[in-house]
C-alpha cells in the first residue's frame, strides 16, 4: 500500500479556539483540504516547537507549506514598520524563516502562499512593500486589485513551473493582502504578475527542487477551480517524489 506524503504546514498561535481551554495552533481548514485533494496529509506543526528541532522534524516530511496570515516584522528585512503593519508574531516569523531555509537545505517541495511568498523572499534577502498602495505611484492605485479580497486575473509566464501547474490560460486568482515583494531574494525570478504590476508568482532558478511561491490564495478557490487545484496536485506529485525515493 502506498504512503501518502506528508506535508507540513506551520500553525498560527491563537488566543483561543472551540472546545480549547488553552491557547491554540490553528490553520485555515482550505489549504489542508487542497492538499487532501491532491492525495497529501497535512501536518500543522507548533510554531513553538520549531526552535531547536527542525532539521529532525522536516527529515521526517515530505514538503512545506508556507501559509497565509500577519505581517512579518520589517524590522526581518531592515526595515521601519508604518502604521498599517498589523499581526505581526515573532515567535511564527523565527519558526517561519527557520522553516523555509532548513527545507531549501534538504530540497524539499515548497509551496510559499501569500504571506508565505513574503517569507521565502526574505528568508532569501528581499525586502516588502509594506503597505499598498504606495503614494506617488500609479501602479500601486486605490482600487488595486492587490488587496480587499478580489478575484483577478494573472499573467503567468510559459514554461515556468506555476504555468505547468495553471495550465496555459490566465488564472482567475484570490487576493487578500496589503503587502508585496519589492527587491527579490537571492534566486528568485518573477513568473507571475497581476495586470497593475504586482508580483503576483516567483519560482527559485538553479534549484534541483520544486520551490514556488504566490501572493494570491489558491486554497480559497480550489475546491471549485481545477487550475488552482492544479497549483497543489503539482506540489503534491514532487512531494510523492520525495516521499517515494526515501523508501
Amino acid at each position: 500500500m502506498s504512503t501518502l506524503p506528508l506535508i507540513a504546514v506551520v500553525g498560527r498561535r491563537s488566543a483561543k479556539a472551540q472546545g480549547v481551554r488553552t491557547e491554540a495552533v490553528a490553520i485555515g481548514r482550505r489549504y489542508l483540504d487542497a492538499l487532501r485533494r491532491s492525495g497529501a496529509i497535512g501536518a500543522v506543526l507548533a510554531p513553538d516547537d520549531l526552535s531547536t528541532a527542525l532539521p529532525q522534524i522536516l527529515g521526517r516530511l515530505d514538503g512545506l507549506v508556507l501559509a497565509g496570515g500577519g505581517d512579518l516584522d520589517p524590522d526581518r528585512y531592515g526595515d521601519i514598520a508604518v502604521e498599517q503593519v498589523s499581526g505581526v508574531d515573532p515567535v511564527v516569523d523565527d519558526a517561519e524563516l527557520a522553516a523555509t531555509a532548513v527545507a531549501l537545505e534538504l530540497g524539499l517541495p515548497l509551496l510559499a502562499i501569500c504571506r508565505g511568498v513574503q517569507v521565502l523572499n526574505v528568508a532569501l534577502g528581499g525586502t516588502l512593500h509594506q503597505h499598498l498602495p504606495q503614494p506617488g505611484d500609479e501602479r500601486w492605485r486605490a482600487d488595486s486589485v492587490a488587496h480587499g479580497g478580489q478575484l483577478h486575473e494573472t499573467a503567468v509566464a510559459a514554461g515556468s513551473l506555476l504555468a505547468g501547474a495553471l495550465g496555459p490560460t490566465r488564472p482567475v486568482c484570490s487576493s487578500f493582502h496589503h503587502q508585496a515583494l519589492a527587491q527579490l531574494g537571492a534566486g528568485l525570478r518573477v513568473v507571475a504578475r497581476a495586470d497593475d504590476g504586482v508580483v503576483e508568482g516567483v519560482e527559485l532558478e538553479g534549484s534541483d527542487s520544486w520551490v514556488v511561491g504566490v501572493q494570491w490564495h489558491p486554497e480559497d478557490t480550489a475546491a471549485s477551480d481545477a487550475q488552482q487545484q492544479g497549483l497543489f496536485d503539482a506540489f503534491v506529485a514532487e512531494a510523492t517524489a520525495v516521499s517515494s525515493r526515501r523508501r
